[in-house]
């Protein structure tokens, strides 16, 4: 349910540790963001992403691997 309020990541940290599994890589969530496209919105200037659409963009990733 992609709609659902626990699908949003609020803040650098946060989508940190969904990514990597650790806050302190939030630094890496701003160089995905300027340099590999990760998909997130803004609430205000915080840096904010959904979970659902963080992993279709990973696994869209994966698929262009192949090519």
């Amino acid at each position: 349910m992609p709609d659902h309020p626990l699908d949003v990541l609020k803040g650098a940290a946060a989508i940190a540790e969904f990514l990597f599994g650790t806050k302190r890589r939030r630094r890496e969530v701003y160089y995905l963001v300027e340099r590999n496209g990760l998909p997130h919105f803004k609430m205000g200037t915080m840096i904010c992403a959904r979970t659902s659409t963080i992993m279709a963009w990973i696994a869209d990733q994966e698929s262009q691997v192949g090519l």
